[in-house]
């Protein structure tokens, strides 16, 4: 008889799982984190088509699809890079053998491309300022980062840095999730944005805000557009217009934006009479109350306030000196008794209604028949406890 062959010990047998798990593993350290910039809009390199866009973690470019004749599936071959991750679902696959990869080392990666903050943390961002750290092992803290200036959208930065930085607008663009919601694509793009600035676990410290900028050109009918300046205010009264009406906000049917910026304003006018018969009163623009006074109240997110004219001529002494002037002062005009004269009228103007948040929009800029003037005046105003119970009427 022949002698029966040793059974070969179980134990030293690597199980089918350890098999698949260490095949699948197999080129996650070609992954180069700092080649990943998340912050572009998700197009093809190739094709610029945004279906079925998967970013190369070697060299971070985006590809279209994984099938045999994707370019992803060529470039895999080509450059000899085989980890991609889906920009939509965050699943990463290996190529060309088209095989799924679920690792715990690439959450940081699908973290940074999708960042999202419980609400227990959104309720700790104003309490815990904490430092963290990119990739580089630099210092940054969340929410108080860069944003990128691409070409000429400062003036686009400078909102949404400031609606990133206010509790109410914060916290509902962070927690709420539009995508599910099919909300247009400028609110999903805000949100990602606002998500990123406050992101604790970033891979730099700046953000670049490039996909917000390319839908803000397409909603806007490429009025406000990345290569070319604008003014701030007309962007921001734009902008705020355009989300209340994405997020579903009517005349009679608020949003979170009118909510915390709509204010009501009071103003009343009186006609002047013919200029031959131009009365003492109006001379010394008063009001009279033997005459009509129009009353409307309208509604505003931001007060305009004149600053005072800048003297034209001024000596040596005074060329280096800047003027300056208190925010109260310029804040009169909305006092109820300070009477303007505009478009052949006399104008009073009283706040019916405060907003949660009041915008201030300081006009700064005339133009004349050659060019746009800036008035350099300085306003001097409270960081704390701005007093408007002059302006409120009510």
């Amino acid at each position: 008889m022949e002698p029966e062959a040793k059974r070969p010990r179980l134990e030293n047998q690597p199980s089918k799982k350890g098999e698949e798990k260490t095949s699948t593993d197999l080129y996650l350290d070609t992954i180069n984190r700092h080649m990943l910039d998340f912050d572009f809009e998700k197009v093809c390199s190739v094709s610029l088509s945004q279906i079925n866009v998967y970013a190369c973690l070697v060299c971070g470019k985006y590809y279209q699809g994984r099938g045999k004749s994707s370019h992803a599936y060529f470039h895999s071959i080509d450059k000899d890079h085989h980890v991609f991750i889906n920009l939509s679902t965050l699943k990463v696959y290996v190529l060309p053998d088209g095989y799924e990869v679920d690792s715990p080392s690439l959450n940081d990666i699908k973290y940074v491309l999708n960042p999202r903050l419980t609400p227990e943390q959104v309720k700790e961002l104003d309490k815990n300022l904490k430092t963290s750290y990119d990739l580089n092992n630099k210092k940054y803290l969340p929410g108080f980062v860069g944003l990128n200036n691409v070409k000429a959208n400062d003036y686009v930065n400078v909102i949404i840095q400031s609606l990133a930085h206010i509790p109410p607008i914060r916290d509902y663009f962070i927690l709420e999730d539009f995508e599910k919601k099919g909300s247009s694509q400028l609110v999903c793009r805000l949100s990602a944005l606002i998500r990123k600035i406050w992101n604790p676990k970033a891979f730099k410290g700046q953000v670049s805000p490039h996909e917000l900028l390319q839908e803000i050109s397409n909603a806007s009918n490429k009025r406000f557009k990345l290569t070319e300046q604008s003014n701030a205010i007309d962007f921001l009264s734009w902008f705020l217009n355009t989300l209340h009406r994405d997020l579903g906000g009517k005349k009679k049917k608020s949003s979170v934006i009118y909510k915390q910026f709509q204010g009501e304003v009071q103003v009343e006018s009186q006609d002047f009479g013919p200029s031959h018969e131009t009365t003492e009163k109006e001379a010394l623009l008063l009001f009279d109350d033997d005459k009509e006074i129009k009353t409307v109240r309208s509604p505003f997110l931001f007060l305009a306030l004149d600053l005072p004219l800048a003297p034209l001529y001024q000596d040596e002494k005074e060329r280096d000196i800047v003027p300056q002037v208190p925010l109260t002062t310029i804040l009169a005009k909305f006092d109820g008794k300070k009477v303007q004269e505009s478009a052949n009228q006399m104008k009073r103007y009283s706040i019916t209604q405060l907003p949660e948040y009041l915008i201030f929009h300081i006009k700064r800029f005339n133009k004349n028949s050659w060019t746009h003037e800036k008035n350099p005046t300085i306003v001097n105003f409270p960081i704390k406890n701005v007093d408007m119970s002059n302006c409120k009427s009510i």
